[in-house]
């Protein structure tokens, strides 16, 4: 159990994390099935969007149909696989490194510390998904028998975003958000915000949409476009960072430049900036 106080509704925490504790729900569980939660909700906002949005879709919905090699129902099925284990492993996570005395002092943590820990988990959980991610595709076992999987979404949508091969989705996304939250040093209450927030992005870079007005896409480089690049033919071996910053893919060489141009029949379209030809 998650010791109670005074503290638990402060400024740096006021989203009523304290309320949903009184009524028994740790921070650890809440850790662990927030993101779920999110996931679903934020995807489903996109669905809703989707049909109302033709000018900003980065394809129609007949290539989304046409060039698409798994049914939506399989998807639904692999990121339900996918979320189980990470549920699995996130319980495990805080149950050997969580205590009462933690959680109790990582409430009070400043707002500069917690900046601290935010941004050293984005950084681990980039730079461990990027060497990863460009391995999965230049090791012909490994693509063919696990990433593939990911990249039979040619026309990426919003819930198809965790959809991956289970193994994949346990190396990739369970094991490096474990490793962001150990070595940042977060707490399991950060963790929700954290996890959270990852959760919202990663769904963001697969929407297939492409909105005026829309944050995580002005502010981050790696968005939607980005990454949409990167589920073509053309962009297959580049683009590799994900979810937040482009760093890996400019320092090492496998950054892509793009443009978007309109469709004549309405929407948009990434086009590589530079010759892929050999790719």
């Amino acid at each position: 159990m998650v010791a109670k106080s005074n503290h638990t509704k402060n400024l740096i925490f006021p989203f009523g994390v304290g309320e949903i504790m009184d009524l028994g729900i740790s921070d650890e569980m809440l850790g662990t099935f927030a993101p779920i939660i999110v996931y679903w909700i934020y995807s489903g906002i996109y669905v809703v969007l989707g049909p109302f949005c033709k000018n900003y879709r980065l394809h129609s919905k007949q290539e989304e149909d046409e060039k698409n090699l798994v049914s939506k129902g399989a998807v639904v099925r692999g990121v339900i696989v996918q979320q189980i284990v990470q549920a699995v492993v996130a319980i495990l996570l805080f149950a050997v490194t969580g205590s009462d005395n933690q959680n109790t002092t990582s409430q009070n943590a400043s707002l500069l510390v917690l900046a601290r820990q935010f941004v050293t988990a984005m950084l681990v959980m980039d730079t461990y998904q990027y060497f990863l991610h460009r391995y999965m595709h230049h090791n012909k076992f490994l693509y063919k028998h696990l990433h593939s999987q990911h990249h039979r979404l040619i026309a990426p949508y919003s819930f198809g975003a965790l959809y991956n091969h289970p193994v994949e989705g346990l190396l990739q996304d369970t094991v490096g958000g474990a490793l962001s939250f150990l070595i940042s040093g977060m707490s399991p209450r950060t963790s929700i915000f954290f996890f959270s927030f990852a959760t919202i992005k990663t769904v963001d870079d697969h929407c297939g949409l492409w909105l005026p007005g829309n944050l995580l896409q002005i502010l981050f480089k790696n968005n939607s476009a980005y990454h949409d690049v990167h589920h073509q033919l053309y962009g297959n071996k580049y683009n590799f960072s994900q979810p937040f910053f482009v760093m890996w893919d400019r320092i090492l060489g496998t950054y892509m430049p793009y443009k978007l141009e309109e469709r004549a029949d309405g929407g948009l379209e990434t086009r590589p900036c530079k010759d892929s030809k050999d790719n």
